[in-house]
């Protein structure tokens, strides 16, 4: 390739990198996946070394990536949050100890997986945890300590702690908690998460630390970023001494000075990863003593003196013998490929969504087709591409649904056709599931399957007859005894008393999740002034948008809904809410909450700051009305008093609400 050629393909490779780039680190909604994205900086990175008069300092290959969400407030990193330079091959690894020994006689290297997920730091004070922030662009990060003191793991203090210490982790979501969340989400018709780290990433960036708390998160440390009152001299050293402090440390390493161990060790972790609970994309090798670490040094992007192999996505090939199609509690057609079964990531395989029309048609996906399937994140089954087509047919979506003969359609902006008879059967079977669930109603033992069984045996249709079963109904289904319908009919008699907010999510009102009904729940009180609300009314709620109300308002004025309450208030279902706003007095107000209250948590406090008109932010600001500050308050209360924030106490706030 020549200069001119190399100088225009350079330009575009920065233009398609830096959009993707955002996507994934930014938004955590990737169009493409990790390899095809290491394939454009693999390529990037070739032509920089070719010709490098065209680097420049804004190009991918310079600088750490990721940008700053307005929703948080920055922090920046006293110690930057580097990335490490990615390899794709074991000679690549290999000519990396060549250049290590060039400098260092005798190198040691710790082997470990690298966790999925996203990068945080985490700071103790005299072994109290003060605050953790987001890698960012390395050098600043977001605020995001609300969030990460929901995740259970991540001790709030230390046992035998230095004076501070501040240690780099990784945020991940469990593999069983992946498949459980994007099952809800195509349940539900929602877009899923593309994979596991783009969910923890997503989850962790919530403005309301109430949503990041039920995503399931989890964290391992595996760094050592700064150390004051105590001395440690190498990497493996260091995560000893992070593990006796209590932190949740990576699950193994390997510490050795051969480099013939190193690459037995990546390709361990390589056969090994399938088999793991969480999500790895490869594995780092790091040089573990410090001063070996110093005299390497870095380049302005990534430190000489560590690697990062990437394993490569393991593809199969097959055949579409079949597509079947399902019906959500929405009326969504699902469409799932059946495949002639294959071995991937450890498992066999042999389905996968198709997800919606638009995504066979940009396939062109024909009953059997030669594809290539892999894992997303090593999880999620799907659909490469297309190798080999039978014949140009592509395959289309019934015009009717396959549960009741109704016609279907599209709605605008939706990629998804819906069947729209309220009474189908497929829709009404979803609905009791959703009803049921743990974020619903949380009816303990009536999952799917008994929810089925029950539907089969002809018990249940309707949301509402799952409170006029008797005990002996129940008792005869098959695999139910005495004590397994008592306890069944006990927890459903147990979900009347269910706050209202949980109702009006279980009702499954479109675009109505747990956070939109909890609002709605708290701005009406009643079930009935819900129902009564004006489209002007729910639309000023602050978090709703016009579609949402809209679906509100549509789904009440419905006569079929209205009798659906009727029966569950007859049948003494609770209809309110006991986090209803009182009054107004703290509308258009912001509290930021910050310490330990002496005799209230948080939650507590956040449901009568909302039970008064106001609000709660996890990141103080120009726009804060109130800090409420408990003891060990940390640097939440310190901004507060450099912008002049009112600060107030637990018998303040008290006072303040009589």
């Amino acid at each position: 390739m020549d200069f001119e050629s190399a100088r225009t393909r350079i330009a575009e490779l920065r233009q398609t990198i830096d959009y993707h780039s955002r996507l994934y680190y930014d938004n955590d909604a990737p169009e493409i996946e990790d390899d095809e994205f290491d394939k454009l900086t693999q390529e990037l990175r070739r032509l920089e070394e070719a010709y490098p008069q065209l680097i420049t300092a804004d190009s991918y290959t310079q600088r750490v990536h990721g940008e700053l969400s307005r929703l948080f407030t920055p922090v920046q990193h006293e110690v930057p949050l580097g990335s490490l330079q990615d390899v794709f091959s074991l000679d690549e690894v290999r000519a990396f100890d060549l250049r290590v020994r060039e400098e260092i006689a005798h190198p040691w290297y710790v082997v470990e997986p690298k966790i999925d997920g996203l990068s945080i730091a985490l700071e103790y004070q005299n072994g109290k945890f003060v605050r953790g922030a987001t890698r960012g662009d390395g050098q600043t990060g977001e605020d995001v300590s609300a969030n990460l003191r929901t995740i259970k793991s991540i001790p709030s203090t230390l046992q035998r702690a230095p004076e501070r210490i501040v240690v780099r982790g990784e945020v991940y979501m469990p593999r069983e908690q992946f498949a459980y969340l994007t099952g809800i989400q195509e349940q539900n018709g929602e877009k899923p998460f593309k994979n596991p780290r783009n969910a923890a990433a997503g989850s962790l960036r919530q403005k309301d630390p109430a949503i990041t708390k039920t995503r399931g998160l989890d964290l391992f440390v595996f760094n050592m970023q700064l150390l004051e009152g105590d001395n440690v001299s190498a990497h493996a050293e260091s995560l000893e001494f992070m593990k006796a402090l209590g932190f949740p440390m990576i699950p193994f390493y390997l510490r050795t000075d051969s480099i013939e161990a190193v690459i037995a060790e990546i390709e361990r972790i390589g056969q090994n990863r399938t088999g793991l609970p969480f999500d790895i994309d490869g594995a780092v090798v790091k040089v573990d003593a410090f001063a070996d670490r110093e005299r390497l040094g870095s380049t302005s992007k990534y430190p000489r003196w560590a690697v990062a192999y990437k394993y490569p996505p393991e593809e199969k090939q097959t055949v579409l013998r079949d597509v079947e199609i399902t019906v959500g509690r929405t009326g969504v057609l699902t469409p799932t490929g059946v495949f002639d079964p294959v071995t991937l990531a450890g498992t066999t395989v042999s389905r996968a969504t198709l997800h919606n029309a638009d995504f066979i048609r940009e396939k062109g996906l024909g009953i059997g087709d030669t594809v290539i399937l892999r894992k997303a994140g090593d999880i999620i089954p799907e659909v490469v591409r297309v190798e080999k087509h039978v014949t140009d047919t592509v395959f289309e979506l019934p015009a009717h649904c396959p549960s009741c003969g109704e016609a279907v359609a599209r709605e605008a902006e939706e990629a998804a056709l819906r069947c729209s008879n309220p009474d189908c059967p497929a829709q009404r079977l979803q609905r009791l599931i959703h009803f049921a669930s743990r974020d619903a109603m949380d009816i303990e033992g009536l999952g799917p399957a008994v929810v089925e069984q029950l539907a089969d045996a002809g018990l249940v249709s309707r949301i509402d007859d799952l409170y006029t079963l008797d005990r002996e109904a129940v008792r005869v289904l098959e695999g139910k005894g005495d004590r397994s319908a008592d306890n069944l009919i006990g927890a459903i008699e147990a979900s009347k008393t269910a706050d209202l907010s949980r109702l009006l999510f279980a009702l499954g009102i479109r675009h109505i999740g747990q956070k939109a009904a909890k609002l709605l729940a708290q701005r009406f009180g009643t079930m009935q002034a819900v129902m009564d609300a004006s489209y002007e009314e729910i639309v000023s709620i602050d978090g709703f948008g016009a579609v949402m109300a809209e679906n509100v308002v549509k789904f009440f004025s419905l006569e079929p809904t209205r009798r659906l309450i009727q029966r569950l208030q007859a049948l003494g279902v609770n209809m309110e809410t006991q986090n209803a706003v009182v009054d107004q007095r703290f509308a258009g107000m912001t509290f930021v909450l910050t310490g330990t209250l002496p005799s209230m948590t948080r939650d507590e406090a956040s449901a009568l700051i909302e039970q008064y008109g106001g609000k709660t932010s996890s990141s103080v600001s120009k726009k804060t009305s109130v800090v409420l500050a408990g003891e060990d308050a940390g640097s939440k209360l310190t901004k507060a008093q450099a912008l002049g924030v009112r600060i107030i106490d637990q018998a303040e706030f008290e006072a303040m609400i009589g």
